[in-house]
C-alpha cells in the first residue's frame, strides 16, 4: 500500500510538539507492515535546507497568493514532498504557527489550506510512479484535504488523525472563496462551525476514518468535557472513529546507546552516574535524600503545571528535588523561575533543548506529566524507557500507558508509576507522597523501574493497527469518491 501523510511538522525537520515525533516515526515503523509512506510538509526554511538533492514534480503560478513548487527528495530514507511557497512559509521569525508577537500568523488559514490543497491534488493525481491509496491527514492544518479531495472528484481513501482537539483551525466565512471551498459544504453537517470555517471539523466530517492517539482519548472526545465542542460530530462517526496509541522512536530514545547522555545504561541501578552528573550540571543538592522529580514540557494550564507548582512543597518536604525544562505561559514560567531562585532544590531551564531533555529524562528518578487532558503524551513513554517512573494524571494516553505501582501491581511486576485524577491537586500531592514512600524502599523502587523499562513503548503494535486500518480502506470504496 502507498500512503501519503500530510502534516505541518515532522522530526527531524521541524518540531513544536509530539505531532512531529509521530509523523517522523510512522514511515519507518510501517515499512515492516508492507506500507510505503511518504510525507508532505510545508516548505519552511529548515525543511528546504534539509532536502539536499530533489526534483520539482508540480508547479502552480498562484497558490493562495503566490507561485509554488512541489519538490520531492529522499532524506535519510524518507520520501519527502515539500510545498515550496515562499509567500506562505518563508518566515525568519516566530514559529510555524505564531509570529514574533506570539499571535497566530494572520494568513494561517491560507498557509494550511494550501498544504491541504496540494495534498488532495497528490491524492487525486499522484506524482510520477507514486499514487497513494490512502491520504493520512494530521490535525487541523491538514483538515481541509478531505474536502478538497471530494471537490476534485475523489481518489485515495482518507484518514484524519486528531492529535489535539483543542485547536479548531478557524477562519472567517468570508474567506470561503479565497480558500477554494465550495459554499455547499458550509452548513452544520459540513465544515461550518458557529458561523466560521473549521478545518478541524472538516477533517472530522469528510474523512473516511478518524483516529486519535490513544483509546482513552477516543472515548473522552465523545464527551462534552473533552470534546471541545466537537463531541457531537465525533459521536456521529461511530465505529469509523478509533484510538491507536502513539509510540516512540526506540532507536532515538535508547538508554543503552543514547549519545546525548553522559553514561548510557541498561538497568535502573546503572542510572546513578547520569543522575549524579545531572544534579551537578543543574546545581542541585547532591545530599538531598529524596527522589529527583523531573519534567520536560510546555508550561501551560492544560499541561497542569500550575498544579505541579502548588504540589512541589510536598516533594521538598520529603527530601526530594525538582528539575524542569520547558517554556510556555509567562506567568507559569515566572512562578517556577522564582521557586528555582529561592530554593537550591529546584532547577529550572526555559526554552527548547533536545540534548538537555535526554539528560534530564535519563538522570531523573521520576517524571511528572500532570496534564488536565492529554491525547497521548510521549514524555511518559520516554520516562518508562529510561526507568524514570512516570507521575501522571489519569487521562488520555497517560491512563493507557502507566500502571499504578500499588502493592497488588508490584506483586505481579506490573506497576510502572503513579497516577492521580486529572485536575485534582490533593490527588497530585498524594501521588507525590506515594512516590516518596516507594523511594524509601530502594529494592521496591528498583523493581518498579525494571518493570517500567520492560514496558512496550515502540511503534510495532500501533503500526500494525494503522496498517490494518489502511487495509480496510484500500479494500473498499472511498467515501470521498
Amino acid at each position: 500500500m502507498r500512503v501519503l501523510s500530510v502534516a505541518s511538522e515532522c522530526v527531524p525537520f521541524v518540531k513544536t510538539g509530539g505531532l512531529a515525533d509521530v509523523v517522523g516515526a510512522l514511515p519507518a515503523a510501517l515499512e515492516d507492515q508492507g506500507v510505503e509512506m511518504r510525507v508532505l510538509l510545508p516548505g519552511y526554511e529548515a525543511v528546504i535546507a534539509a532536502m539536499g538533492k530533489h526534483k520539482t514534480v508540480a508547479e502552480e503560478d498562484n497558490l493562495f497568493g503566490g507561485p509554488a513548487q512541489l519538490l520531492y527528495g529522499k532524506v535519510d530514507g524518507l520520501g519527502l514532498y515539500v510545498l515550496h511557497a515562499p509567500h506562505l512559509y518563508d518566515r525568519t521569525d516566530g514559529s510555524p504557527y505564531l509570529g514574533p508577537d506570539g499571535k497566530d500568523w494572520p494568513d494561517n488559514p491560507q498557509r494550511f489550506a494550501a498544504l491541504s490543497w496540494v495534498a488532495a491534488f497528490l491524492a487525486r493525481a499522484g506524482a510520477g510512479k507514486f499514487k497513494p491509496d490512502i491520504l493520512h491527514c494530521h490535525d487541523w492544518q491538514a483538515g481541509l484535504a478531505p474536502v478538497y479531495l471530494k471537490q476534485m472528484g475523489g481518489g485515495a481513501a482518507t484518514v484524519f488523525t486528531v492529535h489535539n482537539i483543542a485547536f479548531a483551525g478557524l477562519a472567517e466565512a468570508h474567506h470561503m472563496g479565497e480558500l477554494r471551498l465550495d459554499p455547499a459544504g458550509f452548513h452544520p453537517d459540513g465544515f461550518e462551525y458557529w458561523g466560521q470555517i473549521s478545518a478541524l471539523k472538516a477533517g472530522l466530517v469528510y474523512a473516511d476514518r478518524v483516529t486519535t492517539v490513544s483509546p482513552t482519548y477516543a472515548r473522552e472526545l465523545r464527551t462534552p468535557e473533552f470534546g471541545m465542542g466537537m463531541d457531537g460530530v465525533i459521536r456521529t462517526k461511530g465505529t469509523a472513529m478509533r484510538g491507536i496509541l502513539n509510540g516512540i522512536d526506540e532507536a532515538m530514545w535508547d538508554p543503552r546507546s543514547d549519545e546525548l547522555i553522559p553514561a548510557p545504561f541498561d538497568a535502573p541501578h546503572s542510572k546513578v552516574p547520569g543522575r549524579t552528573a545531572l544534579i551537578s550540571e543543574l546545581g542541585l543538592d547532591p545530599t538531598a535524600p529524596g527522589p529527583l522529580l523531573v519534567a520536560v514540557s510546555r508550561l501551560t494550564e492544560q499541561k497542569g503545571f500550575d498544579l505541579l507548582a502548588a504540589a512541589l512543597p510536598t516533594l521538598l518536604s520529603r527530601g526530594g528535588q525538582f528539575a524542569l525544562l520547558g517554556s510556555g505561559t509567562p506567568e507559569i514560567e515566572e512562578q517556577f523561575l522564582a521557586m528555582g531562585a529561592a530554593d537550591r532544590r529546584v532547577a529550572v531551564r526555559t526554552g527548547y533543548n533536545e540534548p538537555l531533555s535526554h539528560r534530564i529524562i535519563a538522570g531523573g528518578d521520576a517524571i511528572a506529566v500532570p496534564s488536565r487532558f492529554e491525547p497521548c503524551g510521549l514524555t511518559q513513554l520516554y520516562g518508562l524507557r529510561y526507568g524514570t517512573l512516570p507521575l501522571v494524571a489519569r487521562t488520555g494516553g497517560l491512563a493507557d500507558t502507566v500502571i499504578e505501582a500499588n502493592h497488588a501491581a508490584r506483586l505481579v511486576g506490573a506497576g510502572t508509576g503513579f497516577l492521580f485524577d486529572a485536575g485534582d491537586l490533593d490527588g497530585l500531592r498524594a501521588a507525590v507522597w506515594r512516590m516518596c514512600d516507594l523511594w524509601e524502599d530502594r529494592a521496591a523502587w528498583l523493581d518498579v523501574a525494571t518493570a517500567a523499562m520492560q514496558h512496550p513503548v515502540g511503534w510495532r503494535a500501533s503500526a500494525a493497527a494503522y496498517a490494518e486500518l489502511y487495509g480496510e480502506l484500500a479494500g473498499g470504496a472511498s467515501a470521498a469518491a
